[in-house]
């Protein structure tokens, strides 16, 4: 007997005015999972999640929470069960952050939406996961963005959700609100077993945050995993049609083309010591060749997408003479030669001759000079 996930979907098809945009989407998600959505702009993974949640009307198959068909549940068991946090920038009139909150307590109250003193509890302590008890009587839209998104997550904490949809949550947020906001997340869904179903856009949050990725491309939902599957430097290029630069698996990020033209810098570096420079040359626009960089290098993983040539070691193997001389007759192509390394040992001695040979060609130079 198959597998029964505490949500799911079946053949789900999605778009507007009855006309599909995706179809097939299977998503299987247990508690206690993130599954994040990543693709292009337009590619329709805001057009997933309204129709997760009903706003957008599907088009064909089911869509299923702890076994039972949502399309055959009340508002009410929906909004019980389920919490939304979207995108759009919402301006209450007159209301308190305490207020807003309080909304994620209406499925549980009377047709009057009066709120107990349970309720009210469960208010401050929302606002409390979040960190916000401060803001309770702030102005709603008076606060800022990253305080305002921490307001809404308090709202669907209290609402007691076992699912939480979120469509790019992070959006308007700077680099400490968006780890903020994404490690309370995962407390949330560590502590209370809650699922998270979100998209983002920004490839290094999602592949260190998600338990699944769903990669959402075209008319179809083009692969379906773990980050480990999804986060190559190839798929993440194929994803997106990059044709300028490119994907750098080993830091998750993404990395802009290297200077065209032959190398007019030799880069003498290893451990972690090139990389800045490597930046540097990029930005300046000066194309350069480094080495001898053994493959399991730091350095060797960034130069490989920034550098006009790399000079290769196999991995834990000293700088062989082959590899020298190599690096030795493209130094000498250079015009200049910079070695930010400092120290060597018996796995890159030869580096520290590239050095010698450079300074007795009066073409070693300090980053200033260069």
């Amino acid at each position: 007997m198959a597998k029964e996930f505490f949500f799911y979907t079946e053949e789900m098809t999605v778009g507007y005015d009855g006309k599909p945009l995706i179809r097939d989407i299977r998503i299987e998600l247990e508690r206690g999972e993130i599954l994040t959505l990543i693709g292009p702009n337009g590619a329709g993974k805001s057009t997933i999640l309204k129709s997760i949640t009903r706003q957008l009307k599907l088009l064909g198959g089911c869509v299923y929470l702890d076994g039972q068909q949502m399309r055959q549940m009340t508002g009410r068991e929906i909004a019980r069960r389920l919490a939304v946090v979207l995108t759009e920038r919402i301006r209450p009139e007159l209301m308190t952050c305490e207020d807003v909150v309080a909304t994620g307590r209406y499925p549980y109250t009377g047709n009057l939406g009066l709120l107990g003193a349970e309720d009210r509890a469960k208010v401050r302590a929302a606002l409390q996961t979040v960190h916000a008890a401060d803001l309770a009587q702030h102005d709603f839209n008076a606060v800022s963005d990253g305080q305002r998104q921490r307001i809404l997550l308090a709202r669907a904490i209290c609402q007691e959700p076992e699912l939480i949809v979120l469509d790019e949550p992070t959006s308007f947020l700077d680099v400490r609100h968006k780890l903020e906001f994404l490690e309370i997340l995962k407390q949330m869904v560590r502590e209370r077993d809650v699922a998270v179903i979100m998209s983002l856009h920004e490839l290094d949050l999602a592949q260190k945050i998600s338990d699944q990725l769903l990669c959402v491309k075209g008319e179809h939902i083009e692969r379906h995993g773990t980050p480990e599957e999804i986060f190559t430097s190839d798929y993440i290029c194929s994803l997106y049609d990059m044709e300028a630069g490119s994907y750098n698996a080993a830091f998750g990020c993404v990395e802009l083309p290297p200077a065209k033209g032959a190398p007019e810098v030799f880069v003498i570096a290893g451990g972690g010591s090139g990389i800045p420079v490597y930046r540097r040359l990029q930005r300046e626009g000066i194309p350069f060749a480094t080495g001898v960089l053994q493959e399991n290098d730091i350095d060797c993983l960034a130069a490989c997408e920034l550098a006009a040539e790399v000079v290769k070691e196999r991995a834990f193997e000293p700088v062989g003479e082959e590899a020298y001389e190599l690096a030795l007759s493209k130094m000498r192509q250079c015009r200049r030669v910079l070695c930010p390394l400092r120290t060597f040992g018996a796995m890159n001695r030869q580096n520290e001759e590239l050095r010698r040979e450079a300074r007795m060609a009066g073409i070693l130079v300090s980053d200033s000079e260069l």
